[in-house]
C-alpha cells in the first residue's frame, strides 16, 4: 500500500523565504487540449521544474471542464519531478458535489494548495450561473472549504489591482466605489481563510504597487504575489488584453505595434517589458514573481536568468 505524503504548504513556502530574506518564483500553466500539447508541457515541467519554484499551479476549465486533466497534472508533476502544486478550483457552474470529490482528491492524493475561485462562464456563455444549491462565489468556496477541512488547505484567492474585468467601464476604468466594494470583498476572502494573493497580470509596475499599499493599509497581511505575464506574440496579446480589460500604457502600446509583424522581434520585446516591470517591483521590495507562462519556458527562463533566479545548475 503506498503511502501518500502530504505536501508542505505554500503558506509556510512563502513564509519561510522571506524569513530568509530569499527571493522566488512560480509558474501557471493550462491543460492541452491535445495528446501533443499534453507531451510538450510534460517535456516543459521537467524542464522548469529545475528553475526551482516555490511551487506551480494549474488552471481549472470553465465548469470543471479539465477537472481529471487538472488533477491528473498536478500528480504527475508531484510525482515524476517533485514539484509543489497549487490547484484551481472554480465554484461557476460547478454542483456542490462536484466540488466535493475535487477536494477528497485532493487530500487523498496529499495535495495541500488549493486557489479558490468564482471562475469564468463556460464556452459560449455571456455569463456565469451558480447551481443549484452551489456556491454564487468565491467567498462561498472559501468559507466552504474552511468549514469541511479546517486549515489543511492553503487557500490562494485573486486580486486584481485595475479591478475585476466586470466593474471595468467602456472606458477601461473601475470607479472608485466599484474598485472600494473590490478591496472590502477581497479582505473578506482573507479574513474567511484566503492565505495569500495571486493577482491577475498587468502592464504597469505602479498599478501594483499601489494594489499592495491599500491592500496593507486596510489590514490585510498576506503575502501578495504579482501576476506577470511576458507577451509572446501580437494577436495573443490583444486576445489577452481584451478577456482581462488590462491597462496598456502608451509606450507598451506603441512598442507592440511595431513588433506586431515580426514574431521573434515580439517575443523578445516582451521579455524585456517584463524584466523591465520585475526590477521595478524588485525595488519596492517584492520578493516573490509569479509568471503566467502560457506552457512555454523561454520568455521566462530569460527573465530569470536576467533576474539571477536561475538555480547554478
Amino acid at each position: 500500500m503506498t503511502t501518500v505524503v502530504d505536501q508542505p504548504k505554500i503558506s509556510d513556502l512563502l513564509k519561510a523565504n522571506a524569513t530568509a530574506g530569499n527571493r522566488s518564483v512560480s509558474f501557471e500553466y493550462f491543460p492541452p487540449k491535445t495528446e501533443a500539447g499534453d507531451k510538450a508541457l510534460y517535456t516543459r515541467l521537467e524542464k522548469m521544474a529545475l528553475f526551482k519554484p516555490t511551487f506551480v499551479d494549474f488552471t481549472w476549465g470553465a465548469g470543471g471542464s479539465t477537472s481529471d486533466k487538472t488533477l491528473e497534472l498536478c500528480i504527475q508533476s508531484m510525482k515524476r519531478f517533485g514539484l509543489v502544486v497549487n490547484m484551481h478550483l472554480t465554484c461557476t457552474n460547478m454542483e456542490k458535489e462536484k466540488v466535493d470529490t475535487a477536494l477528497a482528491l485532493c487530500k487523498a492524493n496529499g495535495i495541500r494548495n488549493i486557489v479558490a475561485l468564482r471562475g469564468d462562464p463556460p464556452v459560449g456563455q455571456a455569463e456565469w450561473k451558480a447551481k443549484e444549491g452551489g456556491f454564487t462565489c468565491a467567498l462561498d468556496l472559501v468559507k466552504y472549504i474552511r468549514q469541511n477541512y479546517g486549515d489543511y488547505f492553503c487557500l490562494s484567492v485573486a486580486g486584481y489591482p485595475e479591478g475585476h474585468p466586470t466593474k471595468i467601464n467602456e472606458s477601461g476604468v473601475c470607479v472608485e466605489d466599484d474598485l472600494k466594494g473590490e478591496y472590502e470583498y477581497l479582505k473578506q476572502k482573507v479574513d474567511a481563510g484566503g492565505d495569500l494573493i495571486i493577482t491577475q497580470l498587468f502592464f504597469d509596475p505602479k498599478l501594483f504597487m499601489g494594489f499592495e499599499k491599500r491592500c496593507r493599509d486596510m489590514g490585510i497581511t498576506v503575502p501578495i504575489l504579482p501576476g506577470l505575464l511576458p507577451v509572446i506574440n501580437y494577436g495573443g496579446f490583444g486576445r489577452m488584453v481584451g478577456f482581462c480589460k488590462t491597462f496598456v500604457p502608451p509606450e507598451m502600446k506603441a512598442e507592440t505595434e511595431r513588433y506586431k509583424d515580426d514574431e521573434a522581434e515580439f517575443k523578445e520585446y516582451g521579455i524585456r517589458q517584463c524584466l523591465d516591470m520585475c526590477n521595478q517591483l524588485q525595488a519596492n521590495g517584492t520578493k516573490h514573481f509569479h509568471f503566467y507562462t502560457l506552457n512555454v519556458e523561454y520568455s521566462t527562463e530569460k527573465i530569470l536568468s536576467a533576474l539571477g533566479l536561475l538555480p547554478n545548475a
